[in-house]
């Protein structure tokens, strides 16, 4: 490579990029998107010829593909599969120093050959929801929740999912939540997390035990959802990566055990007023306002279409049970944690609204884009929530679709959500969607060949 290339490439790096490429040679680039699964595509290449090019090109079938491989080829321009352009996002270099050699990250924009974006890929629908938001002089805040499994190593899927071995030579215990003994069972993967994170410039707000065996919970601190977006992206590869070096799995299914709570993507929400830089939920004395109401009566009214968004997969919907800590219904409250959404205890500055469905399964970019959607139509139509519930929502009916091709249904049936995703978009996913569910449902399980086999 270059010295005059090195240098310029240098100068487009963030500081935790540079300051790891110290002292040594790039020896490989990682150039990445995110799929409608939210699984890394993307080209491997050499430090020195990813210095002397501008851009790569994949084909647009990465975004047509289920998550068993197979192709949705009916949206697929005929399946002549053309070329996307994919150009460096400079700003979101990273090491992956879980590697051998000295590797760096970096995710890719990506527009058609006439320059637009391409409108099915995660990361510019999320970019499309924001820029709606800022057209209107608004700019969402987002802090995310990620939560997750370490589990044993499995390979046959015909096996029941265990929890990992911890220190103790027992296996990770159930219904420790917040418990500081169970997450130090595995506390040399939270070290590499640790270390990951502090490589790759990312915060981490706090790490918890939650109440499932082996389950943890990340926190991230408040900030732009496309940021946040791209660093959820990263923890999720990275996060694997730590757990694999001490023989274990990290699993990001929303209910990976039998009889273990599921795992979530709670996303807490805020809007600032660009001009001003106040929170639009509060006013000046520390009241809610009634766009505040506004923003959670447009969750309430149009979450049912992005469920899809939300729980992607068949095994989504197995979070949904009560009792479980999770929601299963669309009802609001004030520091409830058994409602869908949730208002926390917060000064009136951080006033938010915490949106409890996403499961940790959904793909970041979209399941923030998602929940935002919702909220930009509450806005924009001035939609009055319910009022406040302050029991028990778990005694409450089920307000949310028990399963995928429900839920697909209320997606394409709802016009103005769509227009806000973008129409395209959604038909592609769509597509995408029910092929998965299609394939799903050819599939005869454990439960009906126990019960059905010789009993009906």
């Amino acid at each position: 490579m270059s010295s005059e290339s090195v240098a310029r490439l240098l100068d487009q790096l963030p500081e935790v990029a540079r300051a790891y490429l110290e002292g040594r040679a790039i020896d490989e680039v990682e150039c990445i998107v995110a799929d409608l699964a939210g699984i890394a595509r993307g080209k491997a290449m050499p430090g020195g010829k990813f210095a002397r090019q501008s851009h790569f090109y994949l084909p647009n079938s990465i975004f047509f593909q289920t998550i068993t491989g197979d192709w949705a080829d009916e949206v697929a321009d005929g399946f002549t599969e053309p070329d996307m352009i994919l150009t460096p996002d400079y700003t979101t270099a990273t090491p992956a120093p879980w590697t051998a050699d000295t590797t760096l990250q970096v995710i890719h924009d990506i527009k058609d050959q006439k320059g637009n974006p391409v409108p099915y890929a995660p990361r510019n629908v999320l970019k499309r929801v924001v820029d709606l938001y800022n057209a209107r002089g608004l700019q969402p805040i987002v802090a995310p929740e990620m939560e997750f499994y370490l589990v044993a190593p499995n390979t046959d899927p015909a096996r029941e999912i265990e929890p990992p071995m911890g220190r103790s030579g027992r296996r990770a215990a159930a219904r420790q939540a917040y418990s500081m003994s169970a997450v130090d069972e595995y506390g040399k993967v939270i070290d590499d997390i640790y270390d990951y994170a502090e490589a790759m410039g990312l915060e981490i707000d706090g790490i918890l035990q939650e109440g499932g065996a082996g389950q943890i919970e990340l926190n991230l601190r408040h900030g732009d959802p496309v940021r946040l977006a791209d660093e959820m992206f990263f923890f999720k590869r990275m996060i694997r990566e730590a757990a694999l070096r001490h023989d274990c799995y990290a699993t990001f299914m929303a209910k990976p055990i039998e009889g273990e709570p599921g795992s979530a993507m709670h996303i807490h929400h805020s809007v600032i007023d660009i001009a001003t830089g106040e929170n639009i939920f509060s006013t000046p004395e520390g009241a809610e306002t009634p766009v505040f109401l506004h923003f959670i009566g447009g969750m309430q009214r149009n979450l049912p279409a992005v469920i899809p968004l939300l729980a992607p997969y068949v095994n989504s919907y197995r979070r949904y049970v009560p009792d479980f800590a999770a929601p299963i219904n669309l009802e609001w409250g004030r520091d409830n944690r058994t409602t869908g959404l949730r208002v926390p205890v917060s000064e009136p500055a951080a006033r938010r609204i915490e949106n409890r469905l996403p499961g940790m399964d959904c793909n970041p970019y979209l399941g923030i884009a998602a929940s935002l959607a919702c909220g930009l139509v509450g806005l924009i139509e001035e939609t009055d929530p319910s009022e406040p519930y302050t029991g028990d929502a778990y005694q409450l009916e089920s307000g949310v679709p028990r399963g995928l091709g429900d839920a697909l249904g209320l997606l394409s049936a709802n016009g103005t959500i769509q227009q806000v995703l973008g129409e395209e978009f959604c038909r592609v996913y769509s597509a995408v969607k029910e092929l998965e569910y299609n394939e799903f449902l050819q599939v005869i399980s454990p439960w009906e060949r126990e019960h059905l086999l010789l009993n009906v």
